[in-house]
Order: structure tokens, then sequence, then C-alpha cells
């Protein structure tokens, strides 16, 4: 109730603002500036859109501090700047954006030598970026004026800040059409083609890094908002230019011709996986019955870019550099296009690769499920050429002759066994059972001796180590024998002692934490609030008139005894006939009501 008394303290920023020599640090000193900005101070407000104040904000986003200043302090005032140009308030945001000469200060920012003050880069993006959300007509009309805008953003792509700039002008621009009016600018200045040059191996690593991230996410995003646009919408050019085979062909140039890197190639490659990327459909219930992959078909024009430098990505898989990120690229490649064996090469080789392995056992073997018909060609390929139960064996008696020298387990024992029991699934039913069959038979007698004892043996006992359970049930008991078991307190505890044992043990033990209500039950939300009432609804209020349980007829019985019936016989009179009173009447009624009784109610 402090309303009663009016203890409402005015805000010290409404006593600056009463004088008239107040500055703009003075005000940005206060604590509750920002507070008293976004709650529409209005003396605040029209103190801060002056003229001489934005400039002032401005200038302190844009630039940099003295190099004399104490650390901490050195970027607190263009810290609180760029909060209040961001606050989200109309009048700031018609001052800044309807004021040309505050968007060329701003501008200008840009125009500077690179590297840009990481800070301050992204001060200037969240305040464009924000102007870009409010202000939109205004800020576009500004930005397509200025023919250089967009190669400055990139001369400066090595700071993050500038890469969430140009994420803004895909994203954030409304209506529609302005939108397509953006991107076809965007498009018009070559923007796809400029990031993927930045690829290049001779650019810097950072500019590379966020060039290839900035690809990444214009791709998602403009593949998320086609499909929430209608089908007439016209089409995203920067998505078109993408998905070309013209720019994924001028990609593939950039990795891999001249002089190769690292950073390129990783670089490179995260965009291409980007492109082959497939998102599951919404509803999709039943994986096999509507397609393995029922998703955003990639554009074949991508596929065909690819293909001539399958090669390339192979050689990578076999001899990459340091970094090994390359085999994450065969999750994606058509499996149509990387052979069965050269998979196994894989596989083998890089006994630790756990996600090369998996992608391998996905689609590089036999696989299980409706799709196992059109598979005899590929099992043949399998079986003949590429020695499938040869090698096998080979790796599970060299893995068994390094345990057995005392070295440890290989990484890909786990999926070569599933692996091994793929097959011998397929070879005991399914549609080409009979084929793969006649495969194991076309092996040399001692091949197909070593398999036989393999699966007999070795396989069997791997399955059984595998299902044991981890936990032993034999000593497991129904509750059903509980009441056989002893009591667990001594003979010789009385029985008051072990009560006492246990009020104390439960005392002890949760006693405060269930003793009474919970703190929850007393807040103000509904939905507390109607909880103990749901608890009573559940409670069952039924009765069975037609139970004559034990209880039921020990209550009548009681009944019966304690309760006597009138003697009509004895009284004939009327009860409601006015009659004189006497005291022997009274007296007769008393000593019946007491021998009704009995002597041991009295």
């Amino acid at each position: 109730m402090f309303w009663k008394f009016d203890l409402h303290t005015t805000s010290h920023i409404d006593q600056l603002l009463d004088r008239e020599d107040v500055t703009l640090r003075e005000l940005m000193e206060e604590d509750d500036v920002l507070q008293e900005c976004k709650a529409q101070n209005r003396r605040l407000l029209l103190f801060l859109s002056q003229d001489h104040c934005m400039t002032e904000l401005v200038n302190l986003i844009t630039t940099e501090p003295p190099a004399d200043l104490e650390e901490k302090s050195r970027f607190k005032f263009p810290n609180i700047a760029c909060e209040l140009l961001t606050s989200d308030v109309s009048l700031i945001n018609d001052k800044l954006g309807g004021d040309e000469s505050l968007l060329e200060t701003l501008y200008h920012f840009l125009e500077q030598k690179p590297p840009l003050n990481p800070l301050l880069a992204s001060f200037f993006s969240k305040t464009i970026g924000n102007l870009i959300a409010r202000k939109t007509e205004q800020v576009i009309s500004f930005l397509r004026k200025k023919d250089g805008f967009i190669g400055l953003v990139l001369k400066h792509i090595d700071a993050s800040a500038m890469m969430d700039l140009l994420l803004r002008l895909i994203s954030c621009v409304e209506p529609a059409p302005l939108r397509q009016e953006v991107l076809n600018w965007l498009n018009e200045e070559k923007l796809i083609q400029r990031l993927t040059e930045l690829i290049h191996a001779g650019k810097d690593e950072e500019r590379q890094s966020n060039a290839s991230q900035t690809l990444c996410d214009i791709i998602r995003l403009s593949r998320d908002q086609a499909n929430q646009m209608q089908e007439n919408v016209e089409a995203d050019p920067l998505l078109a230019v993408l998905e070309s085979q013209e720019s994924v062909a001028g990609l593939l140039k950039t990795m891999f011709e001249g002089e190769r890197s690292e950073a390129s190639i990783v670089n490179g490659t995260q965009v291409l996986l980007t492109l082959l990327e497939t998102r599951r459909l919404e509803g999709l219930m039943d994986l096999y019955s509507q397609g393995y992959e029922r998703s955003y078909t990639v554009n074949s024009s991508i596929l065909h870019a690819i293909e001539p430098h399958l090669k390339d990505f192979q050689q990578l898989l076999l001899d990459p550099p340091k970094v090994r990120t390359y085999s994450k690229a065969l999750s994606y490649l058509p499996s149509k296009w990387l052979s069965l064996c050269f998979s196994q090469d894989l596989f083998f080789k890089y006994s630790w690769n756990n996600f090369l392995h998996f992608q391998v056992e996905l689609w590089g073997t036999l696989p299980s499920g409706p799709y196992i018909k059109s598979q005899c060609p590929r099992a043949m390929k399998l079986f003949q050429k590429c020695r499938l139960v040869q090698r096998i064996l080979d790796a599970w008696e060299e893995n068994d002759k390094i345990q057995t020298e005392g070295g440890a387990r290989r990484g890909n024992m786990g999926h070569l066994t599933r692996i091994a029991n793929m097959v011998v699934q397929n070879l005991e039913k399914g549609p080409i059972q009979s084929q793969i069959s006649d495969l194991i038979k076309e092996l040399s007698e001692d091949c197909r001796g070593r398999w036989e004892s393999f699966v007999d043996e070795t396989l069997r006992e791997t399955n059984r180590r595998n299902t044991v359970e981890l936990v032993s049930t034999h000593n497991l008991h129904s509750s059903s024998e509980d009441d056989d078991m002893e009591s667990p307190f001594p003979n010789d505890l009385s029985l008051q002692q072990a009560f006492s044992d246990y009020q104390i043990q439960q005392m002890t033990a949760n006693f405060v934490d269930q003793f009474g209500f919970n703190d929850e039950e007393f807040s103000e939300h509904d939905e507390n609030i109607n909880a103990t009432f749901d608890r009573i609804a559940e409670i069952n209020f039924n009765l069975d008139a037609d139970d004559n349980t034990a209880n039921a007829a020990a209550f009548e019985a009681c009944c019966k005894e304690r309760i006597r019936q009138f003697d009509d016989a004895e009284e004939d009179d009327d009860i409601w006939e006015e009659k004189e009173i006497n005291y022997a009447t009274q007296v007769k009624s008393r000593t019946r009501f007491v021998q009704t009784q009995g002597p041991e109610t009295l």
C-alpha cells in the first residue's frame, strides 16, 4: 500500500531535464536512462531527438574512442548510444531514418580502411538492421543510391557483423513486393558470385569462413521463405543462382583448381553440403511406404556440377589434410557416384571414423526393408568384386590378433558386426535369398568354411554377449513373496521400540518435505489454484445403494439396537392436541427415556 503514503519517487532524469544546461553525457551517466527511454518518457525523448543529440549518438557508435581511456569505460558511451538508437521508439526511428545527414554519417563508417573495430561494427550493424526493419523504404532507397554499398560490406566481411547485415537485407524486408525488389537488386550486384570468389585460397581465412557461412545462411533462409510463400510468388533470384550449375562449378573451381588450401576446401565443402541438404516434409507418417526421403528435392544442376569433381573428393577422402572433415561429404554425395568398393576401402582404412562407418553401413552394404528387391546387381558386386565376406573375415581376425597382443579393439567392430548380421539375415530369408546363397557357394572352399565357422561360433557368441542383460533378475521376487520374508527387526527388539524407530526414520527422512502444503499451491496462477480442486474432482463419491456388505449390516444392527420405535399403542393421544401439562406425565416420560438408553449411556 505504498500509494497510501505517496512514496513514489521522481526519476533523477526528470530533475536533470529541468536544467537548461544539461548535456547528453550527463543523461547517459544515469543508470535508468535506457529504462526511461523505453518507458516513453516524453521529455527525455524530445531531448534525445534534437539534432545535436542525434548527431552525437551516431558519432559515438561510428568513431573509435580515444585509446588513452580506461578499457572498461572506453566503450561505455558507444554501447549506451547504440541501445538508445535501437530502443525501438518511433520518435527516434523517425528521426534517424528520415534524416539523410544522419544516414550519411552512418554510411561513412563503411568507408574506413579494414579492419573495422569489431565492437563498433556490431553497433553499426545493429543500428542499420533496426532501421531496415522499422524504416524499410527510406533506408533501402538510401542504400540503393550508393553504388559501392555491397562492395564496402564485402570488403569488411571479415567482421561477422557485416554478415549479419547482409542477412537482414534478405530476411527482414517487408512487404513481399519490396523484398523481391531488394533480392533483385542484390542479384544485380552479383552478391552470390562475389561471395563465392571470397572463398579463394588467396583470401584471408576469416573472410573465407564468413563468406562461406553467409552463403549457407542465404540458402537456408531462401528455402525456408520459399516454402512459406504462395506458388504464384516470383522465385528467389539469389537461390536460383546458388543452385545453378554455373555457380556450383565456379565454387568447385575455386576449391580444386590452382593453389589448394585447407580453408578454401573446408569452406567450399560446407556450402556444397548445405546445397545438398534435404528436409523431411511435415506430416510424413511412414518412411518406407512413402519413399526413403520425401523432402526438398536437390536440384539436378547441383549434381551435374559436382559429378566431374568426384575424383577430387575421393582423393581427399583417401588422403585428407590434417583436419579430417571431408568424410562428412560422403553422406550427402549420391551413392551411385561413389563405388561400393571405394566406400568399403574407406571403412576399413579409417577404423576410428564413426561417422564414416555409419554412412557406409547405411548405404554401402545390403540394406533391409522394401528396397531389397532391386539389390540383386548390387549384391553381386558386393560379394564378387568388393569381396565383402573375405574382408569381414580378414578384419575380424586382424582385430582378434591385435587384442590378443594387448591392443585396443578397433572402433569399427560394432558396425562390422551389424554388417555381418545383415548378410546372415539376407542369407536366411528375403527377396534375394537364393541369389546370396549362390554367391556364398561360389566362394572358395577355404573361405566358405571360414565363413560358416565364423557365423556358427564367433558371430553367435558376439551376438550373445551383446544381448546379455546388464542387470540380473534371478534374485528378484514378486510382491506376493514379501509376506514370507522375515521381519527386518531383531527378535529381541520390542514392537514399541520398532515403532519408535520407524517414527524417527520417517521424521528425519522426508517429514519436512511432505508436511503441509507446497508454496506453489498459494501462488496467484490460475493453474495452481485449480490444482487442488482438480484433485477433489478425482474423488469418487458414488455410493452403491445395493451394496449389502458386512459393514452395512453392522451399521443397521447398531441403529436398531440404539433407537427403539415409539409404542403407538401406549400413546394413542393426539400429540398436537392442547392439554394441561402436569408433572406426573413428565416424570413418566423421563423414566421411560432413562430405561430406553440403558445405564451405559448415563
